[in-house]
């Protein structure tokens, strides 16, 4: 049995900065990262090969697992913000969250993102455009690299941390304990076992089931009451490119006059593709955009996301979200596909409708009818929605807009932490998007990096 002095369940953004702290930092301790995914060289899509043209669930999915997590190969967007992308700052404050995250952003440039710009929306007259239709474009600072350059940003920061920090890949955790020192023994599925003096739990969102299940082993409390769920639209570049040009990320939010209902934009991808992503053996949906111009597509896709917030006795609402997912697999095998014209109209999108799309798709996906998996409240405010932003992108609403479903954004049970992100355990810590503390990659990456911070002064 090897003996550490902290051990890392999870190799995604969060864990990702805090192995990269903790080797700037000078410390003594023996540090461990464990993954169920593959090593950074090794996550490739089988569809990006050309050998399928649909998901064939891999287990784990590349796109999800490995070095780097779900935001290695999903664009690149780091947004510096308190506004959205989780609640970090109502553990740090607000003051050392942005810190963080300008910290995070800082490395992200040393490691080869300075030639990436930073956009904003803050002196945005998009802003005023929107607020004109009931629009809401919410504040940030976005710094896109890209999924090319962040894959080549994340090696680096492999490389420099590899000689520090021993790393597992292809290893799942089957169960963790803790012994009557205080200390924790983690045990792989393969049945080898690892303790260590402190624990960090940052698995990220496809290890939700895991984090509740080990969380409810030490007692542990969990808040768990939302789940977004949605459609990823994709048009021409053109419709969106006096948006995506000024802040390139435009985060929209708008309140629907139908049912009173939030929906927002989400991932917006200029010039990008849609992919498939196997989340616990469902197909979603989502996208990514590249650095490189002769990547690029003529397309430009983002979600539409309808927040689900239910009270009690309710609280499986990410089995509420999976049930959706499950019926759009059933019915289209995966991802359907459909134009907004078709949907309006009543009417699925076939294989003869769609050769007369004049928008080509950038995912190979079943046509079919939407209304057949999304409940009515949420697709009739996904079409509002399509409408209001047509006010402010003309073209939005045109007949040959896609429409691929369906997207669903997970939100893992928010653990209970302190300040320090540690819970009642002593030497249990849970950050990142598994904590349900963030929600996005800078805060997720910021939330490694205050962790470390903490613990490299326990052990220097």
């Amino acid at each position: 049995m090897k003996k550490y002095d902290i051990i890392i369940i999870g190799a995604g953004a969060s864990g990702v900065f805090l192995a990269y702290e903790l080797t700037k930092i000078k410390n003594n301790a023996a540090v461990l990262m464990i993954d169920k995914g593959e090593s950074l060289e090794k996550r490739v899509c089988p569809i990006k090969t050309g050998k399928v043209h649909s998901c064939v669930k891999c287990s784990p999915c590349h796109i999800m697992n490995g070095y780097g997590g779900a935001g290695t190969l999903s664009d690149g967007k780091y947004n510096i913000t308190t506004n959205f992308g989780g609640d970090l700052h109502k553990y740090v404050g607000t003051d050392e969250a942005i810190a963080l995250m300008e910290y995070v952003d800082e490395v992200l440039c040393s490691m080869g993102g300075a030639d990436a710009k930073l956009y904003s929306t803050g002196s945005s007259d998009l802003k005023t455009r929107a607020l004109r239709n009931n629009l809401h474009l919410l504040d940030a600072k976005v710094r896109h690299l890209g999924t090319d350059r962040n894959i080549q940003i994340l090696g680096k920061i492999f490389d420099y941390t590899r000689e520090r920090v021993d790393m597992m890949f292809r290893t799942g955790v089957s169960d963790v304990t803790q012994n009557d020192d205080g200390t924790f023994t983690v045990i792989t599925e393969s049945g080898e076992e690892f303790t260590c003096g402190d624990l960090v739990l940052a698995t990220g969102r496809s290890g939700s089931k895991w984090i509740a299940e080990t969380c409810r082993k030490f007692g542990i409390d969990q808040k768990s009451n939302r789940v977004d769920i949605g459609v990823r639209v994709e048009l021409p570049a053109e419709v969106f490119k006096h948006i995506t040009d000024e802040v390139y990320e435009s985060k929209i939010v708008y309140k629907t006059d139908k049912y009173n209902d939030m929906v927002r934009t989400f991932c917006m991808n200029p010039y990008g593709e849609v992919v498939a992503e196997n989340t616990n053996g469902i197909v979603t949906v989502n996208g990514h955009s590249y650095a490189d111009p002769a990547l690029r597509t003529e397309n430009t896709n983002f979600a539409l996301l309808v927040s689900n917030t239910f009270t009690e006795p309710f609280k499986n609402s990410n089995e509420y979200g999976e049930s959706i997912a499950r019926l759009s697999n059933m019915l289209g095998g995966g991802v359907l596909l459909q134009r907004f014209g078709d949907l309006v109209k009543g009417r699925r999108s076939s294989e003869r409708r769609m050769e007369k799309c004049f928008t080509r798709p950038t995912l190979k996906a079943t046509p079919g009818d939407l209304s057949l998996v999304i409940p009515k409240r949420q697709l009739d405010d996904i079409i509002e929605m399509i409408y209001a932003l047509d006010k402010i992108a003309p073209g939005t609403a045109n007949e040959d807009t896609l429409l691929y479903g369906v997207e669903v954004k997970f939100y893992n049970s928010k653990v209970e932490v302190d300040g320090n992100l540690e819970t009642k355990v002593k030497g249990l810590y849970a950050l990142g998007d598994g904590s349900g503390v963030t929600h996005s990659l800078s805060q997720a990456s910021a939330s490694g990096v205050h962790v470390a911070r903490i613990l490299a002064e326990k052990y220097k």
